[in-house]
């Protein structure tokens, strides 16, 4: 095992498992974001660039001013950014900004059994290609068939409503679909909405935002496809599962 894989690795700690967030993080603020995947960031008055692995709009949490932690690129590293913006500080509470990030937690809280939802289903691998698609993860369900399970990040609240996409997302909708017609050969299929915050209360898509993957979604559950939502602590070093959250997916009043 690599050392970033064990940074990465589940510990237990009095009965709770967490992921260990690999540092250090370094305190920045945020000043404006040139494109989806460039921050440009204030650290002790210096200016710098900083890589943001989160394509989302992101417009309530990166507000100019915002409190940052950002982990500097390794000493030999050829990156055109001295920077990875990591976290930031909304409201007091830190909101991861790693896209991948739930998707590696989901990966060994599956393994250790640690997400209730999730305690009759053991794990066969991740990353599974079937025909031109390809989903996060491979399970085998209560009876021991195939279950395939899609992780989507979701960083926006509302009013204590988690939502999801905050960017129209193509590949998002084509998933719902695939794992939609992954039942017409009698698998199993789901999709799990992983928020990097603990203050949502519950889930819907954002049907506002982009309608056809809210459709999606929706059209894959009333097929079968089923569809949770949890909600994750996240601190300066690690990540710990906080709650399943009820998911509500129909067209709402707006």
């Amino acid at each position: 095992m690599t050392s970033k894989e064990k940074m990465n690795k589940l510990h237990r700690n009095n009965e709770q498992y967490f992921m260990k967030i690999e540092g250090p993080l370094i305190p920045a603020k945020f000043i404006e974001r040139p494109n989806r995947f460039i921050t440009m960031i204030e650290i002790n008055g210096d200016i710098h660039k900083s890589h943001l692995p989160d394509p989302g709009r992101l417009k309530e949490l990166l507000l100019p001013g915002a409190d940052l932690l950002v982990r500097p690129a390794p000493k030999r590293s050829e990156r055109k950014t001295k920077y990875s913006t990591v976290m930031v500080n909304h409201e007091g509470q830190l909101i991861s900004l790693v896209s991948a990030l739930p998707n590696r937690f989901v990966k060994e809280a599956l393994e250790n059994n640690e997400i209730p939802i999730f305690k009759d289903y053991s794990l066969v691998r991740p990353e599974v290609t079937v025909g031109n698609h390809r989903f996060d993860f491979l399970l085998k369900d209560p009876n021991g068939s195939d279950f395939y399970l899609e992780v989507k990040s979701v960083t926006f609240v509302e009013n204590g409503v988690a939502q999801f996409p905050d960017a129209v997302t193509e590949r998002g909708a084509k998933h719902a679909l695939a794992l939609k017609n992954l039942l017409k050969e009698g698998k199993g299929a789901g999709i799990l909405f992983a928020c990097q915050r603990s203050d949502a209360d519950s889930f819907r898509p954002m049907w506002e935002r982009d309608p056809k993957l809210a459709n999606a979604v929706l059209d894959a559950n009333n097929a079968g496809v089923k569809v949770w939502c949890i909600t994750l602590n996240v601190s300066e070093t690690d990540m710990t599962f906080h709650q399943e959250i009820p998911v509500n997916l129909e067209l709402p009043n707006i």
